[in-house]
């Protein structure tokens, strides 16, 4: 339903139920013009307003943008206003308001509004650092640490310091997140308390292990660790969604490094995993002597183990799962083939051994990429310390199409040196690229 629960709008640091009620009807009357574009003009000046007086600041890094929060509001408005289907003008338009921020109806914004400010006042003191703040709030009450948002992820405060599945504009990860998730623990938040997000039952230890914003800020893994201090479960079902356990989970995200955190803690392990940690000492365990599989493992595992092994570099993994059934061309659950992943990470000797086996160039991934531009993707996002000349040759050299203007996207490549797109620039023209 919209919106997902990162996409909800900001609600006014004081928000006020008269001027929502007067919203709603100034929306009602908007609509019974039915022009879609006199529904654009209300969105555009009701978000505009709303950022001003919320205040977030909208950085680079955060999933969220005005201009998309104006087209999705103009859209919901027009299906919901505009219908045959609507039934009472301000009923609907009081619903888009509610939705539009993340409530189920209307009745719950309103509730939210008369009850728990202090609540929005917290999360914001939470993603902004304000330590003290939040000091004065659980101080001045208690039950505050306990309480779940009215929203529809129902988080708690501790979520919030996982920067993951809450608002977007609160995805934010201060310096002293860790103290400030002590303090939300030392006055009785409950550490394993579920949020609605991403099929339901996370944990705040889930979502702070599979979001990139605590890894960026450097402090990841002591948010981690003083959730496990404090009994937080790692093997809980669904703590990060999706139904992954929690390494995988982390895979999944691009948390490598906090699967291996989890992992070195405790963190159960099955085939799948433990391949794509690089266990080769597990991995070996769930096979007889004569090579096949002992339950519970499945094939499956066995075919995800071993593109997240293409995916993070487990060169000893990848051989032995290709000698016991894995499929060079099964992207099974990750979107796409080994060659996409190993060459994504600039893996050039798992490149040049899948190549060996027969893996196919121009496979088009679930992005719509071949392998090569699987590989641009990653000297475009992936590590600075990543030499992508040598994968490049080699996927050239083996026949990879040159599709679409190389030269000119290599030019606007952030985050990388002059002189290493200079050589990057240079194998392409050598294997025919064109300004």
């Amino acid at each position: 339903m919209f919106p997902n629960p990162q996409g909800a709008l900001p609600l006014p640091l004081r928000p006020d139920l008269e001027q929502y009620k007067k919203l709603a009807k100034e929306l009602a009357k908007v609509s019974k013009a039915g022009n879609p574009d006199g529904l654009r003009e209300w969105a555009s000046e009701w978000i505009g307003n709303l950022a001003r007086l919320s205040g977030p600041k909208i950085t680079p890094g955060l999933p969220v943008r005005i201009q998309t929060w104006i087209d999705e509001v103009s859209e919901f408005a027009t299906r919901r206003l505009l219908s045959d289907e609507r039934t009472c003008a301000l009923a609907d338009a009081q619903f888009v308001i509610a939705r539009s921020h993340g409530f189920m109806s209307w009745p719950r914004l309103v509730k939210h509004i008369k009850s728990v400010a202090q609540f929005e006042a917290a999360a914001d003191a939470i993603v902004s650092g304000d330590v003290e703040t939040l000091r004065r709030f659980l101080r001045e009450n208690p039950a505050l640490a306990q309480q779940h948002s009215t929203r529809e992820h129902r988080a708690t405060l501790l979520h919030y310091t996982s920067a993951n599945g809450v608002e977007g504009y609160r995805q934010k990860t201060p310096k002293n997140i860790v103290e400030i998730a002590e303090l939300l623990l030392k006055s009785g938040a409950e550490v394993d308390a579920e949020a609605d997000v991403y099929g339901g039952g996370c944990t705040t230890l889930g979502l702070a292990a599979t979001s990139v914003h605590p890894e960026v800020a450097g402090v990841q893994e002591p948010l981690l660790q003083v959730l496990l201090d404090y009994g937080a479960l790692i093997d809980k079902p669904n703590l990060a969604g999706n139904k992954h356990s929690a390494v995988i989970a982390c895979f999944a995200n691009g948390r490598r490094r906090a699967g291996e955190f989890l992992a070195a803690r405790g963190a159960e392990l099955d085939l799948e995993s433990a391949a794509g940690l690089g266990r080769i000492d597990v991995v070996k365990t769930y096979f007889h002597s004569n090579g096949n599989l002992k339950p519970p493992a499945t094939k499956r595992q066995l075919q995800n183990g071993f593109l997240w092994a293409c995916m993070y570099g487990r060169e000893d993994v990848v051989i032995f799962l290709l000698e016991h059934g894995a499929d060079v061309h099964d992207p099974a659950d990750t979107g796409a083939t080994a060659l996409h992943w190993a060459a994504g990470a600039g893996h050039l000797g798992l490149v040049k051994r899948l190549l060996q086996h027969g893996a196919l160039l121009e496979v088009i991934n679930r992005w719509g990429g071949t392998v090569l531009e699987h590989a641009g993707h990653g000297f475009e996002h992936g590590p600075a310390n990543v030499n992508f000349v040598p994968t490049f040759e080699t996927l050239l050299e083996a026949g990879a199409e040159i599709r679409g203007q190389w030269l000119a996207w290599i030019e606007k490549v952030k985050g990388r040196s002059v002189e290493e797109k200079a050589r990057v620039a240079e194998v392409f023209r050598r294997h025919g690229a064109t300004a």
